[in-house]
C-alpha cells in the first residue's frame, strides 16, 4: 500500500520523522504553510527530502499579519498548493473582517497561478462557502481536516471540492464527520494526519506524526465497509489529481 499524507507540518526533526512513515508506505507528504515562516520552512523541507512538497499561505488565526511576501513563494520548487488558508470563528485570534479579506486574496492567489486551494474552515461554513461563491472555486479546492456532518460535504462536493479527513474521524465524539466519510464518493476521499495536531485513535494524546496516515485510512474503510487497500489506492490516485504538481503516480 502507498500514502499520501496531504497535510502536515514538519519541524527540525523531519528526517526521523519522514524515515518512520516511510517504513508504513507513506510516499508523499505536503508540508503545509501558515504564514511567511512557516512557508518558507516548508520549501525548505522540500528541497532537502525526497516525497516532500510544500503550500504556501496564511492560516485564518494568522490573518491579521497579511499576505505580504507570499505571492513571491508560490513560483519556488516543490510548491503546490496556496493555503492553508479560510475562517475559523472559534478561536477569532484575527478578528473576521481581517480573517474573510485575507481568505478571499489567496483565492485570487489560487486563480492567478492556477494551484489548489487548501481550506480550514471551522465554526464558519456558511461564510466560507459564500465567500468561495462570491470569488469563484479555483479548480482544485480540498477542505481539510474535514470536521463537518453531511451536510457541509454535500455542499463541498456539489462546488466540487475534496475532502480531506484527519483523525478526528476517529474520535467517538465525531459521528456527524464519520457520516460524511461514508457519504463522501472514493474518488473525491483524501487522507492527512494534520501532524503534530490531532493524533488518531488509539493514539489520542500523543504527538501525531505522518505514519500514522494509514490509521485513519484503516478507520475510513471500517466505516465505508471497504479494504484498507481499497481506501489507499483511491486516496493515492486522488491526492494526485488534487494536487498535478505532486508529481507521476
Amino acid at each position: 500500500m502507498r500514502w499520501v499524507d496531504n497535510h502536515c507540518h514538519l519541524a527540525d526533526d523531519a528526517i526521523e520523522i519522514l524515515d518512520a512513515a516511510r517504513s508504513g508506505g507513506v510516499e508523499r507528504f505536503i508540508d503545509v504553510g501558515c504564514d511567511l515562516a512557516t512557508s518558507q520552512e516548508a520549501i525548505q523541507h522540500a528541497a532537502a527530502h525526497e516525497g516532500v512538497h510544500a503550500t504556501v499561505g496564511l492560516h485564518p488565526h494568522e490573518a491579521k499579519h497579511g499576505i505580504g511576501g507570499l505571492e513571491a513563494l508560490l513560483s519556488e520548487p516543490g510548491v503546490v498548493a496556496v493555503g492553508e488558508c479560510g475562517l475559523d470563528y472559534h478561536y477569532d485570534h484575527s478578528p473576521r473582517d481581517e480573517q474573510r479579506e485575507m481568505f478571499a486574496a489567496q483565492i485570487a492567489l489560487a486563480h492567478r497561478h492556477e494551484l489548489p486551494l487548501v481550506i480550514h474552515t471551522r465554526e464558519a461554513w456558511a461564510e466560507t462557502f459564500d465567500i468561495l461563491d462570491a470569488e469563484g472555486m479555483p479548480s482544485s479546492t480540498i477542505f481539510h481536516c474535514f470536521t463537518g456532518g453531511p451536510d457541509e460535504a454535500q455542499q463541498c462536493l456539489d462546488r466540487g471540492a475534496w475532502l480531506s479527513f484527519s483523525g478526528i474521524v476517529s474520535f467517538k465524539s465525531a459521528a456527524d464527520v464519520q457520516q460524511a466519510a461514508v457519504l463522501c464518493p472514493a474518488d473525491r476521499m483524501l487522507v492527512e494526519t494534520d501532524s503534530p495536531y490531532l493524533a488518531p485513535a488509539p493514539y489520542r494524546g500523543k504527538r501525531n506524526q505522518p505514519a500514522w496516515v494509514a490509521r485513519v485510512g484503516e478507520v475510513l474503510a471500517e466505516l465505508r465497509g471497504e479494504s484498507i487497500e481499497a481506501v489507499a489506492e483511491a486516496t493515492w490516485h486522488n491526492a494526485h489529481r488534487a494536487y498535478p504538481l505532486l508529481g507521476h503516480v
